[in-house]
């Protein structure tokens, strides 16, 4: 197959909503009618019972929430799809909005009951500013919900979005039909069966026929004839130009939990969704088509893999294609590394792949190169933009609770540092390590990790600080700078990467340091440098 062919197969997206509105077992479900798992949940492990495929952290099986994006891969119907299936908890919004610099489209997941809830909104917020393209999976049909158009008036408010209905549902919760597909004319019945794998649909292009009424009832078609001439009445025609310019969502309405509507919802992606994008570096834009390769890290996850320590760094390929043991320049350390064993995902599950294409993510075994933004090319310089640092919003001293393992403490927060779950501060005065985070549920997770996967324990003890600044003098040499790190000197800290960070411990303190010492730039995030 030709290279340009194989870019125009590539899909590559990411799935975010609040939690719980059912973003996981979406995914599964898609894996499911791609053929690439046999039944849903289904890790098969001597340890594990069964768990969501996409949730392999087992800090994640244990809490029933996802806590770092997993990459899953599959083929259907010719065509490559990566998922990105992304945390929906807010303290590790991190996480997903770094993931979103990886994706070409977006669907989001709403719950039927719920509506749209506060962290879709604030998710949804970042794909509109970069024009993603959106589609939109109202989920939870078999539940008692929320009208369904009070759902699509409710989505085009509360997100900003222009919504156009590609199916419909016929009824809610206990009088759940089925789905009318306005983008293929069919009905598709609901049986309540969760364990079939393909639902028989039936085709009506005509909704006055008979055979309606004879499939849901005199009733129902009457009101499903109504609901469908409401929604051609009010809603624009799907437009694909729109669509892919992020100014149209088409939305699907299904249960995932019951496999419904997501067969509809998978095969409209696939001919609607866009190919790999082109994206915007620093220096120039990069096309998918162009033949140098070029790709970026926008994920580093540490133990993959337990017993072997392995770290890796997720990479979206932009352009050209990957090949395994061919040098790469590392722009950051401006040296060339070559990779014998670049890595396809199946959620925990490697392979080993040759080449890989733009849409592509790659999983390269990392001894610590690496760090979040990087670039690799075929040797121009090119920095991609965007992938955000955030300033943390929790502060606390991380203590050893075992003196004879403090290797392998040190070991872990290292290593889940770089990965970008939380930061490490070194305070200046007494050495003391001090760990931030933008959610607080993130302690939680350091902890188990550290124990379960470096055999280290730890506790905290919290910390009065506000905000983390980071300080860049105009001149090191003057007084005042010297005045500043005497008289604030308990305040101050290094980062992982040697910065100088002033910890306020209020915004009152911060503003009267930035007023008394004016030659001192302060800094909300790291990247001022980069």
């Amino acid at each position: 197959m030709s290279f340009k062919s194989e870019i125009a197969r590539r899909r590559t997206f990411g799935i975010i909503s609040h939690p719980d509105a059912g973003k996981t077992t979406l995914t599964e479900k898609l894996l499911l009618f791609g053929g690439a798992i046999q039944e849903a949940g289904a890790v098969k492990s001597n340890k594990i019972k069964k768990g969501a495929t996409s949730d392999f952290m087992e800090i994640e099986r244990q809490r029933g929430i996802s806590v770092a994006t997993s990459v899953l891969a599959f083929e259907y119907k010719g065509t490559k799809i990566n998922i990105l299936d992304t945390p929906g908890h807010k303290d590790f919004a991190e996480d997903t909005f770094r993931t979103l610099t990886a994706v070409d489209s977006v669907i989001v997941v709403i719950d039927v009951a719920k509506g749209v809830e506060e962290q879709t909104e604030k998710l949804v917020e970042v794909c509109r500013m970069r024009n993603i393209p959106m589609i939109v999976f109202i989920n939870k049909l078999d539940r008692e919900g929320k009208d369904a158009f009070d759902l699509l008036d409710e989505v085009e408010q509360k997100l900003g979005l222009k919504v156009t209905p590609m199916s419909f549902p016929i009824g809610m919760g206990y009088d759940f039909k089925g789905i009318y597909n306005l983008w293929e004319q069919n009905v598709n019945l609901f049986s309540g069966d969760s364990r079939k794998n393909i639902e028989e649909t039936t085709e009506i292009s005509d909704l006055s026929s008979e055979k309606l009424d004879e499939l849901i009832g005199d009733a129902s078609a009457e009101e499903l004839r109504d609901n469908i001439e409401l929604v051609q009445g009010i809603y624009p025609k799907f437009d694909k130009t729109k669509y892919l310019e992020g100014h149209l969502q088409p939305v699907f309405f299904g249960s995932a939990l019951n496999n419904f509507g997501v067969r509809e919802l998978l095969d409209a992606f696939v001919e609607i969704a866009p190919t790999p994008r082109a994206k915007q570096s620093e220096e120039r834009l990069v096309k998918p088509d162009e033949d140098k390769f070029t790709g970026f890290v926008f994920k580093i996850h540490a133990n993959m893999d337990p017993n072997h320590r392995d770290r890796l760094a997720f990479i979206k390929i932009v352009s050209g294609t990957f090949k395994r043991n061919t040098p790469y320049l590392h722009v950051r350390n401006n040296k060339k590394l070559k990779f014998s064993s670049p890595n396809a995902f199946f959620a925990e599950k490697k392979e080993i792949v040759d080449i890989s294409y733009p849409g592509d993510i790659v999983g390269l075994h990392d001894t610590g190169n690496f760090k979040i933004g990087d670039t690799l090319t075929e040797g121009e310089v090119i920095n991609y933009k965007g992938i955000p640092s955030f300033s943390p919003e929790h502060f606390r001293y991380i203590n050893n609770a075992d003196p004879l393992k403090s290797k392998q403490l040190y070991k872990g927060i290292d290593q889940l540092m770089d990965e970008g779950v939380a930061q490490l501060f070194t305070l200046e005065l007494n050495g003391r390590k001090v760990i931030g985070t933008v959610g607080a549920l993130q302690y939680e997770v350091i902890q188990y990790r550290l124990e379960h996967e470096y055999g280290a324990k730890c506790t905290y003890e919290n910390l009065n600080v506000h905000k983390a600044c980071w300080v860049e003098p105009t001149d090191k040499k003057n007084q005042e700078f010297e005045e500043f790190s005497r008289v604030k000197q308990r305040f101050l800290a290094k980062d992982k990467r040697g910065q100088l960070v002033f910890l306020a411990d209020s915004m009152f303190t911060l503003q009267m340091t930035q007023q008394k010492y004016p030659s001192i730039i302060f800094h909300f995030t790291s990247e001022y440098d980069s």
